[in-house]
């Protein structure tokens, strides 16, 4: 929410509003341990923190999907692998990470 709320303040009050209502998932203590592993192991760099906690966020809360423009540090091929290892050592099934597009191909 923070995130949508940035930017030009017309398109944040849209994304706000196609927003509303939705549930919101907490950045709880389990989540940043997965967030700050997936930096010290390296899939996520330091300053991409809040990359690390949107996957952290979706993996521990048992996501099925992590969907994401975001295909610097996200949904990223060379990213991916690393990413579900780190998370699957860490004990959680991690997300399937895709842009919304993937995901609506058939």
């Amino acid at each position: 929410m923070t995130e949508a709320a940035l930017g030009d303040p017309a398109a944040a009050q849209k994304r706000l509003e196609v927003l509303e209502g939705i549930s919101v998932l907490d950045a709880t203590d389990e989540v940043r341990a997965l967030g700050s592993a997936l930096i010290a192991k390296g899939p996520i760099p330091p300053q991409a923190a809040i990359d690390a906690l949107h996957i952290a966020i979706a993996a521990v809360n048992g996501m099925e999907y992590l969907l994401t423009w975001n295909c610097t540090h996200i949904a990223n091929a060379v990213m991916r692998a690393k990413i579900e290892s780190v998370s699957r050592r860490r004990g959680y099934e991690p997300p399937v990470i895709c842009t919304p597009l993937e995901l609506m191909e058939e």
